[in-house]
């Protein structure tokens, strides 16, 4: 019986020795996977993840919170003050060419937005009708009218039109009118024509933004010949514009001839490119 007690001492110590043995090896059920350490690892990160969220940018999307916090945090702070603004292209301009003394050319076409060459140096520029201011202030210049051409091609013109051919060409002899501050060539012309009881007709030409003289004193473009018509010149230059764009100074001399060779029977053909 005191034998049999024995045993049953030993096993229990055993037993004691054995459950000890277990809890300190760290497999007791509800101790694996668990330390202090771990708990003050989480507390830091999420300290540091209030922190990143306390120093995120003021203006945030409405769904900024659905995010994560460490994602957000490493985003760069913006604000409209701070965003650039786009580039804006600004559209080329016309170039102002030097030969011109300051015309607005076309790059691709060599000429203005009126289809006009560059104005020779020292030579006035175009003013367009639309832009002229007629002032008080009262000038002279002269002006004439010649169809003397028409008497050495007497077989191109018209033969209805021969009647009409003065003696010597002169349809207006030189004579000294008044203009005033801002008139053009064209104006001295309708309102010369007008008083001395000579005929006139003219069109208006939007592409050259000038009026087109198409006949005087019944003599048309075309009557002597494919290459006829009227052309004028100021102080003994044939200007490559309209009449009603050159603005007239005091003392002018103007011209008006009829050619019948596209100017090069008059010393006018560089004014319309022959």
């Amino acid at each position: 019986m005191a034998k049999h007690k024995n045993r049953l001492i030993a096993a229990g110590i055993i037993i004691v020795i054995l459950a000890a043995l277990f809890w300190w090896g760290g497999n007791a059920p509800g101790l694996q996977g668990w330390s202090v350490g771990d708990k003050t690892q989480t507390a830091v990160q999420f300290e540091r993840q209030t922190v990143a969220a306390k120093e995120l940018p003021a203006s945030l999307p409405a769904d900024v919170w659905s995010k994560p916090v460490v994602a957000l945090a490493e985003q760069p702070a913006t604000s409209p003050e701070n965003e650039e603004e786009p580039a804006v292209e600004t559209p080329e301009k016309p170039n102002a060419d030097e030969r011109s003394g300051g015309m607005e050319i076309n790059p691709e076409t060599g000429k203005d937005k009126y289809n006009t060459d560059p104005v020779p140096e020292g030579k006035p520029l175009p003013v367009e009708p639309q832009e002229a201011v007629i002032g008080e202030a009262a000038y002279t210049c002269t002006i004439s009218i010649s169809c003397a051409t028409i008497l050495d091609n007497p077989d191109w013109l018209n033969p209805e039109k021969t009647e009409l051919v003065p003696e010597g060409g002169v349809i207006l002899p030189a004579q000294t009118v008044t203009f005033y501050e801002g008139e053009s060539v064209f104006n001295v012309l309708q309102r010369t024509c007008k008083q001395n009881s000579i005929h006139m007709e003219f069109s208006n030409t939007p592409m050259y933004n000038s009026a087109y003289i198409e006949g005087i004193h019944n003599l048309y473009e075309f009557d002597c010949g494919e290459g006829s018509g009227w052309m004028y010149k100021v102080n003994g230059w044939f200007p490559n514009y309209g009449c009603s764009r050159y603005q007239l100074q005091n003392g002018d001399v103007i011209e008006w001839v009829f050619t019948c060779n596209r100017g090069g029977d008059v010393g006018g053909g560089q004014a319309v490119g022959s």
